[in-house]
């Protein structure tokens, strides 16, 4: 698993905007997004570029922490 600090996230929605970033990147699975710990875990499949998991976020309103 690896975990992400994830900047901006207030609310439910937050949480499942993040979440349909990061399934929308190839090679991320098994997502949770924790609010209280402003963070998500996630498998990956093949490895995924921190620059990938960044675009993703912003485009969602949020950033790596």
């Amino acid at each position: 698993m690896t975990t992400i600090k994830v900047t901006g996230m207030s609310c439910q929605h937050c949480v499942n905007a993040v979440t349909k970033a990061l399934s929308g990147i190839e090679g991320i699975q098994d997502i949770q997004v924790f609010l209280d710990k402003g963070e998500a875990r996630f498998s990956e499949t093949k490895p995924v570029s921190k620059e990938a998991i960044r675009e993703a976020l912003k485009k969602a309103g949020h950033d790596l922490g």
